[in-house]
Formats: C-alpha cells, sequence, structure tokens
C-alpha cells in the first residue's frame, strides 16, 4: 500500500513535468521578424504565407511587418541595425542591391549561410537572370530572391478594335508602337502609350532588352568603378523618338514609380509599360479586355531583343543574429522556394516564378494556356544573359533613378533636348557613383 502511495505522486510529478516541458518546447518556438514592402492584397499574401510556414513546423515563428515603401523600409533597416535593433529578414528593393552588398559587416550571404548552417540554398535553383542578378562575382547569392518582376508591354484590346488595329497582333517595335498609339489617339483615346517607372523602363530595361551597356565594367558587375554610358547614340535616338512621340500627343508621361498605372488601369491609356506584378491590378479593374505582349525594340539594334532584367526586391539577412534565428531563416527560404509556394506566388501576384521548379510547376498545372500573356515575363527572363543584360548594379542607384526622373520630365515636356538631358544624367549619376565608391574603399 505504501508503494502505491509513493508511485501515485510520483506519476503525477512525472506528468506535471512533462506538460511543463512541452509548455517550455511550445514557448522556445523562435521568432523571426521580417520586414517586407508588400501592401494591399500582397501585404496579405505575405500574411498568408508565413502562418502556412509557422503551420508546417514548430520551431521558427515567422512574423511579418510591413514597414512602408521599398525606401522607406530600406532605411528603416539600416537605421535598426545602427541603432542594435534590426529585423532578421529585410525585404530591399533591386535597386539597393549594392548598397547592402557592400554594407561591410551589416548583412550575412545567404548561400554562405545556408551552407554554414548545413542546409545549402542552391543558386541554379533560379531562373538565370533572378539568381545572377542576386549574386556575388563569383556566383554565390548574397539575397534570397523573392518579389522578381519584369516589365511587359500591357494593352487595351476593346481599344484597339475600336482604332482598327488587330488585338492579337501587338506591336513589337517601337516604329510600331508610335503607329499604333497615333491610331488609338485618332479613334478618340486619351492617351495612346504610357509608363511606369521611367528610368527602369526606358533606361534600364532599354538598354538591356536591345543589348547596349547602361554602364562601363558589365553594368557595374564588374567594379566599383562602373561608369553610365548614357550618352552613345542608342540613348539618344530613344529619348529623341520618345521625346517626339510626346510632342505629337502619342506618348504621356504618367509620372514616376507606378503613379501612371491608373492612366491604364481606368481605360484611358491604349498601351503601357509595366511590371508583371500589376497584372492583378489590371484584371481587378475588369474595365476591358487586354493582352499582354513583350517590351518594344528597335529592329535596326543588333543583338534585339535579347532580355529583360528584373524588378521588385530580395530578401537580406542582418548580421548579428543567434544561430537559431538564423536556421529558421534558411528554413523559412527553402519554404519560399519551393515549387508549390513559388507556382502560387507567381499565379496569385504576376511577379515571375523565381525558381526553375516553380516555373515547371506552373507550366505543368496549365496556368499558361488558361491565363494567356502571364508567361511573357518569364520569357523575357529565361535567357543567356550578356554582359548588357545580367542586370544593373550600381551604388546609389536610387538616387541616380532620381536624377533620370526628372530629367526625362524635361525632355519629354520639351524643355530640355535628348542630348543635353543625357549629359546631365550622365554626369551628375557619375559624381555620385564616385561618391560611393570612394565611400566603400
Amino acid at each position: 500500500m505504501k508503494e502505491n502511495q509513493m508511485a501515485f505522486p510520483f506519476t503525477r510529478m512525472t506528468i506535471l513535468a512533462a506538460l511543463l516541458a512541452s509548455a517550455g518546447v511550445a514557448q522556445a518556438a523562435t521568432t523571426v521578424t521580417f520586414w517586407h514592402s508588400m501592401e494591399g492584397p500582397l501585404g496579405e499574401r505575405v500574411d498568408a504565407i508565413a502562418k502556412d510556414f509557422n503551420a508546417s513546423q514548430s520551431d521558427y515563428v515567422v512574423n511579418p511587418v510591413y514597414k512602408g515603401a521599398y525606401g522607406e523600409s530600406m532605411n528603416a533597416g539600416i537605421a535598426a541595425f545602427r541603432a542594435g535593433n534590426a529585423p532578421d529578414i529585410l525585404q530591399v528593393f533591386e535597386v539597393g542591391t549594392a548598397t547592402m552588398m557592400y554594407a561591410k559587416g551589416a548583412v550575412q550571404p545567404v548561400q554562405a549561410l545556408s551552407e554554414k548552417l548545413g542546409d545549402p540554398i542552391n543558386p541554379g535553383d533560379f531562373l538565370g537572370a533572378v539568381g545572377g542578378y542576386y549574386s556575388s562575382p563569383e556566383g554565390k547569392l548574397v539575397s534570397m530572391p523573392f518579389n522578381s518582376s519584369t516589365p511587359v508591354l500591357y494593352y487595351n484590346k476593346d481599344a484597339f478594335k475600336k482604332a482598327g488595329l488587330n488585338p492579337d497582333a501587338p506591336p513589337k517595335t517601337w516604329p510600331e508602337l508610335a503607329e499604333a498609339a497615333k491610331k488609338l489617339r485618332a479613334a478618340g483615346m486619351e492617351c495612346g502609350y504610357s509608363t511606369a517607372w521611367p528610368s527602369w523602363v526606358l533606361l534600364e530595361n532599354f538598354a538591356a532588352w536591345n543589348n547596349i551597356p547602361y554602364a562601363s565594367k558589365d553594368n557595374g558587375f564588374g567594379g566599383l568603378d562602373a561608369r553610365l554610358l548614357l550618352e552613345s547614340e542608342p540613348f539618344k535616338m530613344h529619348m529623341n523618338f520618345l521625346a517626339n512621340m510626346a510632342k505629337a500627343g502619342e506618348f504621356t508621361y504618367g509620372g514616376r514609380g507606378d503613379a501612371g498605372n491608373a492612366l491604364f488601369t481606368s481605360g484611358k491609356c491604349g498601351m503601357y509599360t509595366g511590371s508583371s506584378g500589376m497584372r492583378a491590378s489590371v484584371i481587378k479593374s475588369g474595365l476591358f479586355e487586354f493582352g499582354t505582349s513583350t517590351l518594344p525594340y528597335y529592329p535596326d539594334l543588333p543583338g534585339a531583343p535579347q532580355n529583360s532584367i528584373i524588378g521588385g526586391a530580395s530578401l537580406w539577412v542582418f548580421s548579428g543574429k543567434s544561430d537559431d534565428a538564423y536556421k529558421g531563416v534558411v528554413k523559412f527560404f527553402k519554404f519560399l522556394a519551393s515549387p508549390a509556394q513559388a507556382a502560387a506566388w507567381h499565379q496569385g501576384t504576376g511577379y515571375v516564378p523565381v525558381t526553375k521548379a516553380g516555373y515547371e510547376a506552373t507550366k505543368a498545372s496549365g496556368f499558361y494556356e488558361k491565363n494567356p500573356g502571364t508567361e511573357v515575363a518569364v520569357k523575357q527572363l529565361d535567357a543567356d544573359t550578356t554582359a548588357n543584360s545580367r542586370g544593373i548594379r550600381l551604388g546609389y542607384l536610387p538616387q541616380i533613378r532620381d536624377i533620370e526622373d526628372s530629367t526625362m520630365e524635361q525632355i519629354f515636356a520639351g524643355k530640355v533636348s535628348a542630348e543635353d538631358g543625357l549629359s546631365k544624367m550622365t554626369t551628375e549619376g557619375n559624381a555620385l557613383l564616385e561618391r560611393f565608391e570612394k565611400s566603400v574603399k
């Protein structure tokens, strides 16, 4: 009897200890803080991805936090690092890549980190133009590809029909686009052609798609002493072409960033070059039938068309975190790169599937056949890149874009000649590049 009396409290204590231990395990889940710039429907998708990851395992909890637009979140992340309270993961737009790469001691290169933890992330898993952009000169991933987009040509099929244009044969070249814009205007459209992100589309992607250099040193991939090459003849030809379109009323400048998106989604503009990630917004407007095609090119430029370059953002990992946090980060990144997640993100947003497996999964599902035009962005990126088309790797690129945008505004308004404007962009942009080079040496 005494033995039984002794056994019961022992069993009760054992159960209690087990419960406490299990509670301790639940409380020990490592939190991974993820600062991002996805708002609206995209922000909801990021929250859903984190929720799915958290439900898939019990060791880590990813906490996504919206921190404002890309520029704001990048500045907030850098300030937080300096203050000693940086997040584990920071989403940074592609133009901030060089700044983050050369922020000595601030970041953990993704591939090296994953290999150190014995859970390697393979750069070969990603689309060539995507993995290459976010890799070091040695081919090692420095950040995790996430929301990658590229500009495409959207066109209003209803407006094309009204203007007597073939809705199934969008313009492929700039001369064809100008002719279509003229007919759209003659048919009563308020705007023939406009664009989002002028510097990204009309300068950076113009150069890559037409296989001409934007800057020396392989557009900055070859060294910090890269300088802009915007005074070359192809850029002069292109800016003059657009200035003449603007003067004729066939090209409408819509503003910086994606401020011009409403020109297309409202039905005012017949053609629009914008991010592939804009597709969901066009569908949501529901005002007209639209098509998606490749960027226009100049047929007399050798090597055109080549491939477009990516926009969007990647995920960076800050230094100074615990091994447990880093293990959680890598697990989350591999979750993002899984075929199902990469395919779902692509299909639901218009961003490209950053992994080859995500692309293949989408093809196998029949998504492209059911949604014509959705494969355009992927095909534009799915090419062997050249030194001119790998991307742009320059310091202070956001500030350089500001110079370019403000100068293009003057060119399109007829206040500055294309030649003088390009000279201004080059001189002021190169002054920034010299400053950046000195700051990181």
